[in-house]
């Protein structure tokens, strides 16, 4: 599985580093540094495999010596620097893919370097390191010292790239901080993944963070390096044992949350696939007022002449006594079904 690392780390004065410093521990030289005439002496390092300064394509024909010499080179960089919280140059740290042989290890940093020169138009200063002896065998890496300011036959000049302040950025349509550090780390990647498919090796690297992937995992902690040269020599660091304890909690955190959402969908999907429980029985609809209300007007003519017919039968004796016009009244109604207005009939 390859592994994919790239951090960007600023190098201030007020931190307490300078520039040469900087260059001496990562190019295992020894250096002074001409405003403090302070001597870095790194010469006795032996995990330096290779070490040069890459200068931007547009000045390859100049008069550059000044940028090519390390030590020329970092004390311009801390002379052009006046304030005492100055960031004085940035590093770019990767790890270089150890299932590569070491000639194509070298070869893509050096390729990697001067992109990164030629795309800010700065000098960055490469050294590639082999792990060391104690530290995990796959740490193959390299360092980028990058100079805050272009360069030129002239000197240094403005700000540039990633050191470019936000106002001018803004300016010139430039993209801002965040997407230019995802667009370094993607070309590294990209880098990567070609010269792994080229020596026709499988894994792959991702610059994306695992949420972004949709990988749902605590990414593993990074223990700084002086911490882990104090677990190293046997002692105890705090600031190591907090970071475990943080990514610990943060591990089981991430796995409660799991644990209760697959709960839940188990209960959600329990519920879907259970018959309906038995609601109660449906009451039959009312029957309709107004139809009650609104009797038929055949039901009506049908009572009607029924009840007369009743009253005919009772007084058939009768029936001499009423006037003939009645009679011919009773005798219409029966045969039209409709009852027959009698309002002048007195009995």
């Amino acid at each position: 599985m390859a592994i994919f690392r790239l951090q960007i780390t600023p190098i201030t004065r007020g931190g307490g580093h300078s520039s040469v410093g900087a260059a001496a521990y990562r190019a295992g030289e020894r250096l002074r540094d001409d405003r403090t005439n302070e001597l870095h002496n790194h010469s006795r390092r032996k995990d330096v495999t290779h070490s040069e300064i890459m200068l931007p394509a547009h000045v390859s024909g100049e008069n550059m010596e000044w940028a090519r010499n390390r030590a020329s080179l970092w004390n311009s960089v801390e002379s052009a620097e006046t304030r005492k919280n100055a960031r004085v140059a940035t590093e770019i740290q990767v790890t270089l893919p150890f299932e590569l042989p070491p000639e194509r290890r070298l070869e893509i940093a050096r390729t990697f370097s001067q992109e990164v020169a030629d795309h800010y138009r700065v000098a960055v200063d490469l050294a590639v390191h082999d792990p060391r002896p104690s530290s995990d065998p796959r740490n193959f890496h390299a360092h980028l010292l990058l100079t805050t300011r272009e360069v030129s036959p002239a000197g240094l000049g403005a700000k540039a790239g990633l050191n470019m302040q936000t106002s001018e950025r803004v300016r010139l349509g430039l993209p801002n901080t965040s997407q230019e550090f995802t667009a370094v780390r993607e070309r590294w990647a990209t880098l990567m993944n070609e010269a792994l498919k080229e020596a026709n090796i499988e894994a792959r690297v991702d610059h994306r963070s695992l949420a972004e992937q949709g990988i749902d995992r605590e990414p593993t902690p990074h223990i700084p390096f002086a911490a882990f040269k104090i677990e190293r020599a046997g002692k105890h660091s705090e600031v190591a044992e907090a970071i475990r304890a943080d990514y610990n909690t943060r591990v089981q955190a991430r796995l409660d949350r799991s644990a209760e959402q697959t709960s839940s969908a188990t209960a959600e999907q329990t519920n879907a696939a259970a018959p309906p429980r038995p609601g109660p029985a449906l009451a039959e609809p009312a029957p309709n007022a107004a139809r009650l209300a609104t009797r038929d007007l055949e039901d009506v003519r049908r009572e009607a002449r029924e009840n007369w017919l009743k009253m005919r039968a009772e007084q058939s004796g009768k029936s001499a006594d009423i006037p003939k016009d009645a009679q011919m009244r009773n005798a219409a109604s029966q045969a039209s079904n409709t009852p027959v207005p009698d309002d002048d009939y007195q009995p």
